[in-house]
């Protein structure tokens, strides 16, 4: 007994110290209820590439409730004989969002019936967006009823309907069958909409019987693919080549376009044609809303894209010159993220995880083509192109202070890790950079080529060869980094990735620059705004303090954004604080201009009086820099590698 006591009297010993230890430690001791985690099923199951069984799913909306901005959806799905369970999918992981955005808090008063009986049906606690309806064995179809609450105000999200117009996108008010590739489930789509209104889309087949459209049936890729415009003020034109521009508007007025801005989108078309050397579409439609009553909008489709301008885009052609590049940009995203997807960013449904690692290709390229090819058209001014490379190469030079820490591929991952959100210091915290970063970081690519080859080749080359594979094929052909290296090394032979892995993936670079010195420009600071932020600030109402005293104002005085460790900051100036006073005066646009303006001969500070909650400060800026916008221009006489590349190719 004794060799057994012993032990057992240790044994105690030691869990005593180990309690005592362990609540030493603030650990919860063992004799506490402490549950044990279950394995969870909850992962991604993959789909199939095998068609529904079902058969071919009619989705029915009513659009015409426009008053109350309400989508009424009827969506009748054939289900496979004895059938016990129906499993369906809202879209989560939407295309061109780049993030798990799908709004199934707008899908109300959800009704499932078979036989004109009402089933019951369950939300997946796992997966809020599968839905699990339990089916009569002797069903041989479930009608789905539900209402797609749209957003009657922009704080509930983007308005997709007023009584003027409409944007159907059928991914939001819609569901599908788990299990399958979206492109092996049939659609019957069809839309109600109110009397008159003309309907775009690039959906084929289009019928009409009084104010409900048909469409040919479809898979549910290409219907997720192929939203609608609708509206009572609408025109259509051709721009040749079976493209299509198709603009509703808030009134008829504003679709006043004249013929020699018509040939502006006509030339877009065809400078497009000669930079890849080959289309990915059958038609296409530029979808394009003349509003400031509907949400913004810029987003891909392989035979179509979503647009807005401001209201009087195209009547006042030269003023809103600054706002006409989301035609263009959305036109490349045909080529390039549509039919040429990194593989992370193709997936077989909507409820993959999207990988959004590649971004600065997808977006980073369609982004300096969206520049190049608007210069080259003429869809904007040439200083106006100049003006938007000119506040890219300012802000990623004195406007960034993140970029110390975060790399651009890791920006990739923002459309996820902050969706779009306002940030108290996206200067320090950096958004989606991939975007115009990615584009500097193409131009130097473009430029490395036309000095490696004497101007024999550029960055059109690797376009040609990279998107414009395999003429007339609307699929989707995925890569990854190493066929992006490899095509680049194939039109000029460079440590290319290196290159791209030291601009893009590692944090605290140089400011891309070198691209812009080497197309024979450089960046100098004016007190007057280039002609693109001229135009965004005459249109946006705010005032532009970013690069003298380091922040931005609504033109009431209140602050809507602050660059890190820049005078304001260091005063204390934070966003949502008002600017009630400039050196004793009321506050007015002009007033805080003037005094910037004036400190640059003074030795006086700034004094400024600043609201924040209830509190009232006297808070003075010692700054004598005077205004300050960034402008390029050219570092030597004639024409430079940068006017070249601007250069239009088709005329």
């Amino acid at each position: 007994m004794k060799f057994i006591l012993a032990p057992i009297a240790l044994s105690v010993a030691l869990l005593s110290s180990t309690a005592a230890l362990a609540q030493q430690a603030g650990i919860r001791p063992d004799a506490n209820s402490a549950p044990v985690a279950p394995q969870l099923d909850d992962a991604t199951p993959l789909p199939r590439d095998v068609a529904y069984p079902g058969g071919t799913i009619r989705l029915d909306i009513d659009a015409t409730d426009t008053r109350r901005h309400l989508y009424r959806v009827t969506e009748t799905i054939p289900v496979a004989r004895g059938t016990t369970q129906l499993a369906l999918l809202f879209p989560e992981w939407l295309p061109g969002n780049h993030a798990a955005r799908g709004p199934i808090n707008l899908l109300s008063n959800i009704r499932f019936t078979a036989g004109g009986e009402e089933l019951n049906w369950f939300r997946d606690p796992l997966d809020v967006y599968r839905l699990v309806v339990e089916v009569p064995p002797s069903a041989r179809e479930v009608v789905a009823s539900f209402i797609h609450t749209s957003p009657v105000t922009g704080s509930e999200g983007r308005v997709t309907m007023t009584q003027e117009m409409l944007n159907l996108q059928w991914e939001k008010m819609s569901l599908y069958p788990e299990g399958h590739y979206v492109r092996r489930i049939a659609i019957a789509p069809s839309v109600k909409v109110p009397e008159g209104w003309r309907v775009f889309t690039a959906l084929d087949g289009q019928t009409r019987r009084g104010d409900t459209v048909r469409f040919d049936d479809v898979d549910y890729e290409t219907l997720v693919d192929s939203p609608i415009f609708a509206g009572a003020h609408s025109q259509q034109w051709s721009l040749g080549e079976d493209v299509q521009l198709d603009a509703i508007a808030d009134e008829p007025d504003y679709l006043d376009l004249a013929p020699e801005n018509l040939a502006r989108f006509e030339n877009l078309v065809e400078e497009a044609d000669a930079l890849f050397g080959a289309r990915h579409f059958d038609h296409y439609d530029i979808l394009l809303a003349m509003t400031d009553t509907m949400g913004g909008i810029g987003l891909e489709h392989h035979r179509s894209a979503e647009n807005q301008y401001e209201p009087t885009a195209l009547t006042d052609w030269d003023a809103m010159d600054w706002d006409h590049n989301v035609v263009s940009h959305e036109l490349v995203h045909s080529w390039n993220g549509k039919f040429r997807r990194p593989e992370g960013l193709w997936t077989p449904d909507y409820r993959t995880p999207m990988q959004d690692t590649l971004l600065w290709v997808y977006e980073g390229q369609t982004q300096f083509w969206g520049w190049v090819l608007a210069a080259r058209s003429g869809l904007q001014q040439k200083d106006t192109v100049l003006g938007m490379f000119a506040n890219a190469v300012a802000n990623y030079s004195e406007g960034q202070p993140g970029r110390a820490w975060r790399s651009v591929q890791d920006t990739t991952y923002d459309p996820i890790v902050n969706s779009r959100r306002p940030l108290p210091y996206s200067s320090l915290q950096r958004s989606e950079d991939y975007y115009v970063e990615g584009a500097l970081t193409w131009l130097e690519a473009d430029q490395i080529i036309r000095d490696g080859t004497g101007g024999a080749k550029g960055l059109d080359d690797f376009a040609r060869d990279f998107f414009g594979k395999t003429d007339g094929d609307w699929g989707e052909l995925t890569y990854d980094f190493d066929e992006v290296v490899a095509t680049l090394n194939r039109v000029y032979p460079y440590d290319w990735a290196g290159f791209l892995d030291t601009r893009l993936r590692q944090p605290n670079q140089p400011a891309p620059t070198r691209g812009l010195a080497m197309a024979g420009y450089e960046l100098v600071w004016k007190d007057t705004p280039n002609p693109y932020a001229k135009g965004r600030m005459d249109n946006g109402d705010y005032v532009d303090l970013f690069y003298s005293l380091g922040m931005s104002l609504s033109v009431s005085g209140t602050v809507v954004s602050t660059l890190w460790d820049g005078p304001a900051f260091a005063a204390g100036i934070v966003n949502g604080a008002e600017i009630v006073a400039v050196n004793g005066e009321e506050f007015a646009p002009d007033t805080i201009r003037d005094a910037v303006t004036a400190a640059r001969d003074s030795r006086e500070p700034i004094e400024l009086l600043v609201k924040r909650g209830e509190r009232y400060d006297t808070i003075a800026i010692d700054y004598h820099g005077g205004l300050r916008f960034p402008w390029i221009e050219p570092t030597g006489d004639g024409e430079q590698g940068l006017d070249r590349l601007l250069a239009a190719r088709t005329r």
